[in-house]
């Protein structure tokens, strides 16, 4: 039976967000709320949680996880970024975008495109979310939570926790987040392409 954390959507409690982040080091598989939509989340190096995401989600090898980081800095030691690429993802985040970007090192290679050698990387403009990132201290290696045969993500925390109770191991609640995913750009070729337009605006990537 999964865990259930309320937390403030402006001022989360440090308890319940302090709670969550020794849950996620604990190997527990979350559902949080983001600045689009709900996602589900566990450590980089939970391989067993990866495995649950790609069942519950019903995913296959292809798919794109993404590293929910809590900051630029921090998000430059997973992902190879020249300077025009700096300087156009430096100028949209925080916010509603996922960036695909060639993979350092530091991502294990089961979580890469298996032939592009990419990963998805995005810095949320999400309070609840931004605090546990910074409790955490690390990203958080996360997939939209679409369900297998629905058309929009679960949105709502209470629904999360009766639908996934015995699938995730946490829930955590800060209200609606909206059902629009993020805006996908690929900077992985010789110019950015849009895989997925979403909430964040693309003019600037066009």
């Amino acid at each position: 039976m999964a865990r259930y954390f309320d937390v403030h959507p402006a001022n989360p409690q440090h308890r319940v967000i302090s709670a969550v982040a020794d849950s996620i080091r604990d190997g527990a598989l979350v559902a949080y709320p983001t600045d689009s939509c709900y996602a589900l989340g566990c450590r980089l190096g939970n391989l067993e949680g990866v495995d649950r995401i790609r069942t519950i989600r019903q995913l296959d090898d292809r798919h794109h996880f993404t590293l929910v980081c809590q900051d630029f800095a921090q998000l430059g030691q997973f992902v190879h970024i020249d300077n025009d690429v700096f300087r156009a993802i430096k100028a949209a985040t925080p916010g509603s975008y996922t960036f695909i970007l060639p993979a350092t090192r530091e991502v294990p290679r089961r979580l890469q495109h298996p032939k592009k050698k990419t990963v998805g990387v995005r810095i949320p403009a999400h309070t609840a979310t931004q605090a546990l990132l910074a409790e955490l201290g690390e990203p958080l290696l996360s997939s939209t939570l679409l369900l297998p045969g629905e058309d929009e993500p679960l949105t709502q925390g209470w629904e999360i926790k009766e639908r996934l109770d015995h699938v995730v191991d946490a829930v955590l609640d800060s209200g609606d987040c909206g059902t629009e995913p993020t805006t996908v750009i690929d900077f992985s070729g010789p110019e950015a392409e849009i895989v997925r337009r979403g909430a964040g605006d693309t003019d600037r990537f066009e």
